[in-house]
């Protein structure tokens, strides 16, 4: 039981959390100005503005900096993974995102004549436009620094 009170009381972890979390929240913001009406399933999809991975990742960072140091071994582990989770929410996922696009459309194409094979769509919004990474990324930051003047 003392491992799960540690986690518990471990705030960079929360901060961290707490930054993905306002970042899902900000996209039900964002869906709300862009199309005029509020769509929760944003609370629970990947990709759109901002990059919750890229806020959560970045939180992390700048917690672990802040807490262990900045020259330390795990706010270089810290600042590496972080990279690597930002690159691919804007290289990877973008790109399978966008071949999925380009896949639904060949099965609508296809489907207009009496086929017999699976129709489900595939996601499409799977990763992020470079902007959504680097808001995702300022919104950790901030809320990390935030945070840091309450302890």
């Amino acid at each position: 039981m003392g491992n799960i009170a540690e986690i518990m009381d471990n705030h960079v972890l929360w901060v961290a959390l707490l930054a993905c979390f306002m970042a899902q929240f900000l996209k039900i913001v964002v869906e709300l100005v862009k199309n005029r009406q509020i769509n929760l399933k944003a609370l629970f999809t990947s990709g759109g503005m901002p990059s919750a991975h890229s806020a959560f990742v970045a939180a992390l960072a700048v917690g672990v900096g802040q807490t262990a140091g900045w020259g330390t071994p795990e706010f270089a582990l810290a600042l590496v993974f972080a990279i690597i989770v930002m690159y691919d929410a804007a290289g990877v996922r973008q790109a399978a995102g966008l071949q999925a696009r380009i896949l639904n459309q060949i099965m609508d194409e296809f489907f207009q004549e009496d086929h017999h094979l699976n129709q489900d769509r595939l996601k499409e919004l799977l990763g992020h436009t470079p902007i959504q990474v680097i808001v995702g990324f300022f919104l950790g930051v901030a809320v990390s620094w935030m945070a840091s003047f309450s302890y």
